[in-house]
């Protein structure tokens, strides 16, 4: 069942569902927040909860507000892309080899067939940085596997609007999104050690924040570098 909770100017939408836990959210571009509660508790305790963090709501909504998008992908020639934080400027071949993403000392050149369009250009890309995330990502698990001393049975990558990456601490998988590899490679280790502490941990509760001090004793500095980067330009849906 959803409902909403009024604080002064902030509305918040509540679902209740089968969970032991209380989930906060504020999600971008505008700051919407959601509460994920259990079924059983009630409006006013939900309430309660959303009062005691009106403080941090406001603040995560300041920094949505405040970080800097991308201006949309025209996929025009000398456009900037980035792949590990480096910028490369793009160049668009048409010609009869099958659609691809190459790499030269400052140039991502992308092959593909004359007359094809933007999605299909965006199509490309995309499945190319997914591919670099798959390629960066096992050699990092296991080394945090060794260090965590913890498994993790899968991993997937994705394109996702609101979420650098989140876990399913139950099936010991992780998700990543595909922007990460537009990031400093340090930002792409940071979301993993995030997203695997939560295996340990599920909230993001103090023995969390414990956790992440012991096993990357610099992670607030990897935040606050991934928060400060721009983030890709979406038509959100709501």
């Amino acid at each position: 069942m959803n409902a909403q909770v009024q604080l002064g100017d902030i509305a918040v939408n509540v679902v209740r569902k089968d969970i032991k836990n209380v989930h906060l959210s504020v999600h971008p571009p505008t700051g919407r927040v959601t509460i994920s509660a259990p079924s059983r508790m009630s409006l006013d305790t939900i309430r309660v909860f959303a009062i005691s963090k009106l403080g941090w709501i406001r603040q995560q909504q300041q920094k949505l507000q405040e970080q800097e998008r991308e201006t949309p992908r025209e996929f025009l020639n000398r456009e900037s892309h980035y792949l590990w934080g480096r910028r490369y400027l793009l160049k668009v071949i048409e010609g009869n080899r099958p659609a691809s993403v190459d790499l030269t000392h400052s140039r991502l050149l992308m092959h593909g067939r004359p007359g094809w369009d933007h999605a299909k250009k965006q199509e490309v890309l995309d499945a190319w940085y997914r591919e670099q995330i798959r390629a960066a990502v096992p050699p990092l698990i296991a080394k945090w596997e060794r260090l965590m001393g913890i498994k993790v049975s899968r991993f997937f990558v994705q394109h996702m609007k609101t979420k650098w990456g989140s876990c399913n601490p139950r099936a010991r998988t992780i998700r990543l999104n595909t922007d990460l590899a537009k990031k400093p490679r340090a930002c792409l280790e940071y979301i993993i050690v995030h997203e695997m502490t939560h295996i340990l941990e599920p909230t993001h509760n103090a023995r969390f924040v414990a956790l992440m001090d012991q096993f990357m004793p610099k992670w607030q500095a990897c935040r606050k570098e991934l928060n400060r980067l721009p983030v890709r330009h979406e038509s959100w849906g709501y």
